[in-house]
């Protein structure tokens, strides 16, 4: 979902930075963590740009041209479709070295450079790694950057290393000016790297940390498509678990009548009834229902086959529904006391983790929370803002619009995928079908089921 890339001069210690960052975010939970690199040696258009700059016999022009062919490819190849399905892309450089390379050392101009590149991926976070130009060189020269090759490129010499350095400083300053689109890029830095490696890896963490903790929209890929790709999965596994080969169709709450016969407003006025605010408040828990850990964890674990513990169902929540481990902890333990979950026996020899099943007389507010994710900053805004109003007049006062004006575009999109969630999770009533409007969704988010439903 998310695509990192690691700069700064050559020695910098990028290639240290990019493997530690590696390590960090096997903590959170991407479905995989990709490490990859600018330029490709295992490509053929790689491998021109790499001969560019080990023989410098290429004009700048040229030299930008094979750079920007071999991201450009890697981007779409490569990069997006891992994207697209949840993971962490880390890359050891990317579009920002071109700019300073041939944009500044090579005098092309950073316009000239960035329009060239402009339809590759643009970098969520960028880290920018610095350290002392003579030091870099000594790490050069001692050869552990060259163990694939003898053959020095070109521009590794101190004092273009130091232009390469002032460039980075100019770029990423603050009277510094990025071109579009690579101006949207969130850069940490400069991050020195002229002492341990601990000291490198505290730095890297807590700038890891600062930026999930924002929630940013992914640059390259739609999140909510990425998140159903997810929930994809995890209704696949359901499916697949729940049947021995050659068994019927079990007609099951996974699958139909996972609302139980209410309408999703009522289950929304059900939920809160039941969350003791109080107590929540005193065991440091969200006051309300509607929040965002709230969501992430019940709404996965109405779709986590048989018990869980922490770390399995931590792991399940991916990017999207991303909530820290120790949250999430503290989370169960609190819906554990207030009967939301129930605790599992463990048959698992030696193992004393904790498992825990979502209460079937929850799975509907549960499943709801994934089927609602679009709207749910919208529904915790109009609870805020009507704190005594009956739940099933919520929908029809978000998609209320002024004479002679239409939806908004965000909440056209809403109700998009709203609909392309229900279409993996059903519409919770059995021969009910879909809600494709913000008006058929408002009349299915208040209306008792229909008659003829089994639920």
């Amino acid at each position: 979902m998310y695509l990192i890339s690691v700069e700064g001069g050559d020695g910098s210690g990028k290639g240290e930075a990019a493997r530690i960052l590696g390590e960090l975010l096997s903590e959170f939970p991407f479905p995989d963590v990709v490490m990859t690199h600018e330029p490709r040696r295992h490509s053929e258009l790689g491998k021109l740009a790499l001969q560019s700059v080990k023989l410098g016999n290429k004009t700048p022009l040229e030299e930008a041209g094979l750079f920007a062919a071999d991201r450009l490819d890697h981007s779409h190849t490569f990069i997006r479709p891992h994207l697209a399905s949840g993971s962490v892309v880390i890359s050891d450089r990317n579009i920002h070295s071109s700019l300073i390379y041939q944009g500044v050392v090579g005098e092309l101009g950073l316009e000239n450079v960035a329009n060239m590149n402009a339809a590759a991926m643009v970098p969520d976070l960028v880290f920018w790694i610095d350290c002392d130009p003579s030091k870099a060189m000594k790490r050069i020269k001692s050869g552990t950057l060259r163990m694939t090759s003898q053959k020095q490129e070109y521009f590794e010499t101190q004092e273009i290393q130091t232009a390469i350095r002032e460039g980075f400083h100019n770029l990423f300053g603050n009277t510094g000016h990025v071109p579009a689109p690579f101006n949207q890029c969130c850069v940490v830095g400069p991050i020195m790297n002229e002492g341990g490696l601990d000291e490198l890896k505290t730095k890297l963490r807590r700038e890891l940390r600062r930026f999930f903790n924002k929630k940013p929209l992914p640059l390259n890929v739609d999140r909510d498509h990425v998140d159903r790709t997810l929930l994809n999965k995890l209704v696949h596994d359901v499916k697949k678990q729940r049947r021995l080969p050659g068994a019927p169709q079990e007609r099951t709450a996974i699958h139909i009548g996972w609302l139980g016969g209410k309408s999703p407003a009522q289950w929304m006025a059900e939920a809160e009834e039941n969350w003791s605010t109080e107590s929540a408040k005193e065991n440091d828990v969200p006051a309300s229902p509607m929040a965002h850990s709230c969501w992430s964890i019940l709404g996965t674990l109405s779709l986590m086959v048989g018990s869980s513990e922490v770390p399995r169902l931590h792991a399940a929540l991916g990017p999207v529904r991303m909530v820290t481990q120790r949250h999430t902890q503290r989370l169960i333990k609190w819906l554990l006391s207030e009967h939301w979950v129930h605790k599992q026996q463990n048959h698992t020899p030696f193992s004393d983790a904790q498992l825990f099943k979502l209460r079937d007389e929850r799975l509907g507010f549960a499943r709801l929370t994934l089927a609602m994710w679009p709207l749910r900053v919208q529904l915790a805004s109009w609870r805020r803002a009507h704190p005594e109003a009956p739940w099933s007049g919520a929908l029809e006062h978000l998609f209320a619009v002024e004479e002679g004006k239409v939806l908004s575009a965000n909440l056209k999109k809403a109700v998009h995928d709203i609909h392309q969630r229900l279409s993996i999770l059903t519409s919770g009533h059995e021969g009910c079908p879909l809600p494709a409007s913000a008006a058929e969704l408002a009349v299915w988010w208040s209306m008792d089921p229909p008659a003829h439903s089994d639920s």
